[in-house]
């Protein structure tokens, strides 16, 4: 089973992701993790990626796809995977279209999760982590007992410095500019899916189409 997760940022799919590759035993392939594989190894592609990036340029859709390409030609990937950050793009899309073509394979399900903007904002600019242990937290939906203290070891929470609203807002823009005309280049096969509720209750509105019910 192929699955791809949509969504903007902040919409949970990365956590959406994990857990439902978890449930059907199938590998959850992400872009991040696959850049981060091919950067720290230098692979062929690791390297050619590296070239653009050193160059201040963005790595071009054909050495990403090739990453995928590679990455979902490997043998666990034999009885489906979970796409998540990939394709990004309509040309993206074209590409993977391809690799499926070669594989005589196709997608079964896009999940595309929707949040609406105020909730992506707060989800994204609250975030705070323990700089010790790493517990996450909210200051909006899962705030501390203590203000910036980490309830579990008691270390100092901490926010990334691209989380912020200005920030966000321009991540939002991109997102829908560039991936969200795929809900249309995907029409026959999109599931809108409420992304604003908790993990556990999107996951199960999520199995709960994959086991037909």
């Amino acid at each position: 089973m192929i699955i791809i997760l949509m969504g903007p940022p902040g919409s949970g799919k990365g956590t959406q992701a994990v857990q439902l590759a978890e449930k059907l035993g199938i590998p959850h392939i992400s872009t991040g993790v696959i850049f981060r594989h091919e950067l720290s190894n230098s692979t062929p592609l690791g390297i050619q990626a590296r070239s653009y990036m050193d160059a201040g340029e963005l790595v071009p859709d054909s050495v990403v796809t090739d990453m995928v390409r590679e990455r979902t030609s490997q043998k666990e990937c034999a009885d489906g995977y979970i796409l998540d950050g990939y394709p990004r793009t309509i040309p993206q899309a074209e590409a993977y279209d391809s690799i499926l073509s070669d594989n005589c394979t196709c997608i079964d399900k896009v999940f595309n999760l929707t949040v609406d903007e105020d909730t992506i904002i707060k989800r994204l600019t609250g975030r705070m982590a323990c700089e010790n242990c790493t517990k996450d937290f909210n200051r909006y939906f899962s705030p501390p007992e203590k203000e910036g203290v980490c309830d579990v070891c008691g270390g100092c929470l901490v926010s990334r410095s691209d989380d912020n609203e200005e920030t966000v807002k321009n991540r939002l823009k991109v997102y829908a500019e560039e991936t969200e005309p795929l809900i249309d280049y995907y029409a026959d096969r999109v599931i809108d899916i409420d992304g604003s509720g908790t993990p556990e209750k999107t996951l199960n509105e999520i199995t709960e189409i994959l086991d037909g019910k």
